[in-house]
């Protein structure tokens, strides 16, 4: 009763101790002599097998999570007996008491200090090998706490100079990533999981076990809210049925008889993909990435996809949005939100630099990049070439096409805009494709962007950002995306609140700032073809970036705010656009006049040195951060269209200590103001 009042929120403010049958249950040693009465076969084996009754093991494991729930510490203190986490993997053997196990291990594992290795599991492959589907995705609950990094480093607002110190401390590969690689040599573990991920409701469990499923539920709390959830909305559909005529109402009573289960088993289906989805997420981003896409593309995970796309992934709410008890339905904790975002997660890792990604369209729109190629008289890319037709989406249209016709029918309020953009984003991520660009413009991607950033004034800090990406990768290089951009934008009106836009956050839009560069230039260059001069001349966005005074106010600004204690993940490509617009400078032999610019622009802000003295550090921690040895530097490269070693060389150049060389940051700053040799240290 304790543990239920916590669940369902009816807690009451009383005495001291809110929980005191559990806390003087654990107190009296309860705790300990539940687990040694659960241990006690396998820690004293005698000649003559005793086997615990399964009712007594599922009251011992029940009885121990509602400790746990109640009682501060008892989480702890049972994580710390690795003994006794491990113990509990080996009943989950065991049908009758697995959801119970599962929900236990999965609360231990959640406070435990140290992540515990798979390969300690006693055989757990031939564990794994015994769960039926459904068991399977509830494991995967257990899993993903298994497999993804502890400590959150690779969150976006923990600081470089902390996650490169954190990197040089821990032992490589880590525990997670030992973990991956267990999983990966657990024979047809992938296969299943792909299965798992795209098999139709009603090839899901019969409506028998099923509803016996749901009574172990009923007895496990956690789930209770679920079920909740469930019989709630069964019920409105039951009435729902109960105000046809009188005629139909035999019908009706056996429609809902049968909808009760189905509403049901489309949640449970919902609630289990999230999981598997979650999990072959992480080890897409993993170390063993080229294997687990080669297994996917193999076990036809992305068609399988496509064709639950409009059914289930992206299905049309009903009136009684299924939620959580607690929650409400636009909450990320609601089924069909979660499922949504790990789908759209999951297309962003799959298809972000890696060829398999044109799995995502059918074989007409294959054919469609081909002619595209063909028409602009540029060979056709490899990849498209070498793409395995029998594995590709069936049906009128590939997973891409499917998307982008749900992301412009998006609410402009709508959290999934976000991920939508960011999925579609790493599609053309990688080295710059004419043909990929053309698809996506040719659907209309670029004028729904601009009418997101434009005419809807989008205010998403997040949203904005995502959409600053993808129209930069959308429009770099591209004449036609220029042109359809000038006929979009077709008033100074419009083009200020773009620039405004731009302005009220250059981290989030540098990346569409550093395409205008790269591309302006890749233009100039080609300044001799006709189309490229008309578009030159026209084009409000290029004979903005094309004035020297505009680029050299980004450069100033972008390398103000930020600074070396301040630099995460976010914010880094501020650092690498004003490297690249100094790289251009550089290309044409203008940085000294750059430098010189910028020493100007300090001494007009009355605070000389203040702006190179931060570039000076910012780029000796460059080097530091991108000439590690385990560092990509490929992705520099495919979104600048410049090679590595001209990256490392201007950075040198520009670090150059001799004070008489014309490109050399320290030339430009008075000897009393010089403040370039501190160390690094974090914050």
């Amino acid at each position: 009763m304790e543990a239920m009042a916590i669940v369902t929120d009816d807690k009451k403010s009383g005495p001291e101790l809110p929980f005191p049958n559990t806390y003087t249950f654990d107190l009296f040693g309860g705790v300990d002599l539940l687990v040694e009465i659960l241990m006690r076969p396998s820690l004293f084996p005698q000649k003559k097998k005793h086997k615990i009754d399964d009712e007594l093991i599922k009251d011992c494991l029940s009885i121990l999570y509602n400790t746990c729930i109640c009682t501060e510490g008892v989480t702890k203190r049972l994580a710390e007996r690795n003994d006794f986490v491990l113990f509990l993997f080996t009943l989950m053997t065991n049908k009758k008491t697995f959801l119970q196990t599962a929900t236990l291990i999965e609360d231990i594992l959640g406070v435990k200090k140290e992540m515990i290795q798979l390969e300690d599991i006693p055989n757990l492959a031939s564990l794994v090998s015994s769960f039926d589907q459904q068991q399977l995705a509830n494991f995967c609950r257990i899993l993903s706490v298994t497999i993804s990094e502890l400590d959150t480093g690779n969150d976006d607002k923990y600081t470089l100079l902390a996650k490169d110190a954190q990197q040089k401390k821990t032992q490589s590969p880590s525990r997670a990533e030992i973990n991956q690689a267990t999983l990966l040599n657990i024979p047809g573990f992938i296969e299943r999981l792909c299965k798992l991920a795209t098999r139709k409701v009603s090839e899901s469990t019969g409506t028998t076990t099923f509803l016996q499923e749901l009574e172990e539920w009923y007895t496990w709390l956690d789930n209770a809210l679920v079920l909740d959830a469930l019989m709630r909305v069964a019920h409105e559909e039951t009435e729902q049925s109960g105000t046809e005529s009188s005629d139909e109402s035999g019908l009706a009573n056996a429609s809902s008889r049968t909808q009760l289960p189905q509403s049901m088993k489309i949640m449970h289906e919902i609630m289990y993909k999230v999981e598997v989805l979650y999990v072959l997420c992480v080890l897409l981003m993993g170390r063993q990435r080229n294997q687990v896409h080669k297994m996917i593309a193999e076990f036809k995970l992305i068609p399988g996809l496509n064709n639950l796309f409009d059914k289930l992934i992206w299905r049309k709410h009903s009136a009684s949005s299924l939620v959580l008890h607690g929650h409400n339905q636009n909450c990320d904790c609601s089924p069909d939100i979660s499922l949504k975002i790990q789908f759209l997660r999951l297309l962003q890792s799959f298809s972000d630099h890696h060829e398999n990604k044109y799995l995502l369209l059918n074989s007409q729109e294959l054919n469609e990049l081909s002619a595209i190629s063909l028409k602009a008289n540029i060979p056709e890319v490899e990849a498209v070439m070498n793409t395995d037709r029998s594995l590709v989406c069936d049906g009128k249209k590939g997973l891409l096409t499917r998307l982008l016709h749900v992301m412009k029918k998006e609410p402009a309020e709508s959290s999934f805009r976000f991920w939508q953009a960011r999925a579609v984003e790493s599609f053309l991520r990688g080295v710059t494709s004419y043909a990929d660009q053309m698809f996506l413009l040719k659907r209309g991607l670029l004028e729904h962007i601009l009418y997101c950033i434009v005419d809807s004034e989008c205010k998403s800090r997040d949203v904005l950002q995502s959409y600053f990406d993808l129209l930069g990768e959308l429009m770099k290089f591209n004449i036609d995306a220029f042109k359809r951009f000038n006929k979009y934008i077709n008033t100074d009106e419009k083009f200020q609140v773009f620039l405004n836009q731009i302005n009220s956050s250059l981290v989030d839009s540098n990346m569409l700032v550093r395409c205008i560069a790269l591309s302006l230039d890749r233009f100039e260059s080609q300044s001799d073809d006709i189309k490229v001069a008309e578009i030159l001349s026209e084009c409000r966005l290029l004979s903005y970036m094309i004035q020297g005074s505009v680029r050299m106010s980004f450069l100033f600004r972008l390398i103000n705010i930020i600074h070396v204690q301040t630099l995460t993940q976010e914010n880094v490509s501020c650092l690498n656009t004003s490297l690249v617009i100094l790289m251009l400078a550089r290309r044409k032999g203008r940085l000294p006049c750059y430098l010189q610019t910028i020493r100007d622009m300090e001494c007009m802000e009355k605070y000389p040195g203040f702006i190179l003295n931060n570039f000076h550090s910012l780029l000796r921690f460059w080097q530091q951060h991108y000439l590690n040895k385990d560092k990509d530097s490929t992705c520099l490269e495919n979104s600048s269209c410049i090679n590595f070693n001209y990256w490392k060389e201007t950075v040198s150049v520009l670090l150059i200590p001799d004070r008489t060389s014309p490109c050399a940051i320290v030339s430009y700053i008075d000897e009393a103001y010089m403040d370039v040799d501190k160390e690094f240290l974090e914050d």
